[in-house]
């Protein structure tokens, strides 16, 4: 395995890398708190322009936003432990937290989606529950949309730059709160327009949507919980970097898994038989930052060096 043999590096290293976890916390703090606030805010008026405005697409897309209340304090409480430094029992870091604050907030997705389709599949079956909505619960709706997609790109766009899974579910979660509102926008239109029962079906969509969102956020999660290997072309890529390294003949093992945000790489190599300890030592070392430097998104590389034509026997 290839290690750094600079002390002060690995000491300019860790004070990178501890700057860069506070300014990713400090980021997702910011981002969720005012995903807090503007939910709040819209969840009340949602609730209150659905009943005065008689709109049940328009309550149950308040519970969608409320639900966001839920997510971006899980996000903060994500984000914050899974940045925490190495310690002696969990020497591979924390990151795969944050993996579990995104599962959790699958979960709340997903009960939120199951309450909003039991109420409107109820509805539907009592008649006498539907009734016609009024202007003000469309202009809700439309003031909703353009919110929540505003709310969408702001945290979308910070959740790319500090490479946060969890923050990239809070973008999402408001993607499906806009879709939501287009779902109660139409769904008000076309009860406005003589079918009532649209509304109800409607806030059913929305559900479902929900649902859809949860799964996407779900599978994400537990693929990086389970070591799921890196893309094929990025594995591709790899190999091409490591190939072009000097000293190297060939590559005979590269193993890939992803680990919470980031990701670990094991690679075997061969080198020249007759070559020193020393100077396969180097080419492992040139393999490692190589990996290291071209993939940020990579936390470690270990390389194993094999003289050219060794093969792997079975030890009994």
């Amino acid at each position: 395995m290839a290690e750094n043999t600079s002390t002060k590096k690995n000491k300019s290293e860790n004070i990178y890398e501890k700057s860069s976890a506070q300014t990713v916390v400090r980021s997702a703090v910011v981002v969720s708190s005012v995903s807090i606030v503007a939910n709040v805010v819209l969840s009340i008026i949602k609730l209150l322009a659905g009943i005065f405005g008689k709109s049940r697409a328009l309550i149950s897309d308040s519970v969608h936003s409320l639900s966001d209340v839920f997510g971006s304090i899980i996000v903060i409480i994500g984000i914050k432990f899974a940045k925490q430094e190495a310690d002696d029992e969990h020497p591979y870091g924390h990151d795969k937290l944050e993996c579990m604050a995104s599962l959790l907030l699958a979960d709340i997705l997903i009960i939120t989606g199951a309450m909003i389709i039991y109420e409107g599949i109820t509805t539907i079956f009592e008649r006498d529950k539907i009734s016609t909505p009024t202007s003000l619960a469309l202009i809700v709706a439309l003031v909703s949309i353009v919110i929540k997609e505003v709310l969408f790109w702001y945290t979308y766009i910070v959740a790319k730059k500090i490479s946060s899974d969890a923050l990239r579910a809070e973008a999402w979660h408001h993607r499906s709160d806009a879709i939501s509102s287009v779902g109660s926008l139409v769904g008000i239109a076309f009860a406005m327009h003589g079918y009532p029962i649209m509304d109800t079906i409607m806030s059913i969509g929305i559900g479902l949507v929900i649902f859809k969102v949860a799964f996407d956020i779900g599978k994400e999660a537990v693929d990086k919980l389970i070591d799921k290997a890196l893309d094929p072309d990025t594995v591709e890529k790899m190999k091409q970097v490591v190939q072009d390294v000097d000293g190297v003949i060939h590559i005979d093992i590269i193993r890939t898994r992803l680990f919470g945000t980031r990701a670990y790489v094991d690679v075997e190599i061969s080198v020249n038989p007759e070559l020193k300890l020393k100077e396969s030592h180097l080419i492992a070392e040139n393999v490692h930052n190589a990996i290291e430097y071209n993939f940020p998104k990579v936390k470690h590389c270990t390389v194993h060096v094999n003289p050219d034509g060794y093969m792997h026997e079975l030890t009994p």
